[in-house]
């Protein structure tokens, strides 16, 4: 036979938990929370910003700017296709650079 008064006792101790359990849950989660947004103010916003301005500078590139390329070579641009600078390294040589590896931009004039 099943215990009546068991059961009551059973079922007394868990509704409590359960009617407060979504309260208890996002308590709980509230540190994770804040701790993401943290997270994300502190690095992935200033990286994504930072990124943005550097696209936007590739994009302007123009004649007679100086560039330094990832690989430490410097050059002025000496002509812009599609996504191909040409740059002269010299003044014999010209080197063909796809422009993700600008790496920084010089204004000459």
């Amino acid at each position: 036979m099943v215990d009546v008064a068991n059961a009551q006792t059973v079922a007394s101790t868990a509704a409590p938990a359960a009617a407060s359990s979504p309260l208890a849950m996002i308590v709980s989660f509230a540190p994770f929370i804040i701790i993401m947004i943290l997270f994300y103010f502190l690095m992935i916003y200033p990286q994504n910003k930072e990124r943005k301005k550097k696209e936007e500078e590739i994009r302007n590139i123009k004649r007679g700017d100086r560039v330094l390329t990832r690989g430490g070579h410097y050059g002025i641009v000496h002509d812009i296709k599609d996504h191909v600078l040409t740059l002269k390294v010299s003044e014999n040589t010209k080197v063909e650079v796809h422009k993700d590896y600008i790496d920084s931009i010089e204004k000459l004039q």
